[in-house]
């Protein structure tokens, strides 16, 4: 079989599922369009995490490394908390669901917040602008779309070896 034109219809939806005689588990082709597919999901939780957190520091003052952590905190709940509501769905227990997230979006949401924060203090001002201010939102705007053309060359790497979002596709369709 062909796997980089394998559809994801009839799919179980179970991890470890072995499909017919002579394939291995599904697991999904470690394409560019996958890559993308699995940053951009991973891209939303981080988002709104991100900006999330940004607002709330700037909102209330806080100081750049604490509105900076804040972010990186929420990025990471909101990013497990995505994959795990599609984890659940398929009606795997709340305890596997975690570990699964754990195992898929760890290295890719890391890496965008890495660049994310980078962007965020090395651009003048952007800390201190306030919310209306184009400054932080064309900032904030600019973090993310490095973090999506970064980490997508990572998730490639990654889905290809079975790892990241490789994880999340058994639960998947």
């Amino acid at each position: 079989m062909d796997h980089s034109t394998h559809e994801h219809t009839g799919h179980s939806g179970h991890l470890g599922h072995a499909g017919h005689a002579g394939q291995t588990a599904h697991r999904p082709p470690a394409t560019w369009a996958a890559a993308a597919q699995a940053t951009l999901h991973c891209l939303t939780g981080c988002a709104i995490g991100e900006v999330l957190g940004m607002i709330i520091g700037t909102a209330f003052g806080l100081h750049g490394a604490i509105t900076v952590v804040l972010s990186v905190a929420l990025a990471f709940v909101f990013g497990y908390a995505l994959t795990m509501r599609g984890v659940l769905r398929a009606g795997v227990p709340w305890r596997t669901a975690l570990k699964v997230a754990l195992a898929a979006d760890t290295v890719s949401i890391a890496v965008m917040e890495i660049l994310d924060n980078f962007v965020m203090v090395t651009v003048p001002g952007a800390m201190d602008a306030g919310l209306g201010d184009a400054l932080f939102w064309g900032s904030l705007a600019g973090s993310l779309v490095v973090a999506f053309a970064v980490t997508t060359p990572v998730n490639k790497w990654m889905i290809g070896r079975g790892k990241g979002h490789a994880v999340v596709h058994a639960y998947h369709h």
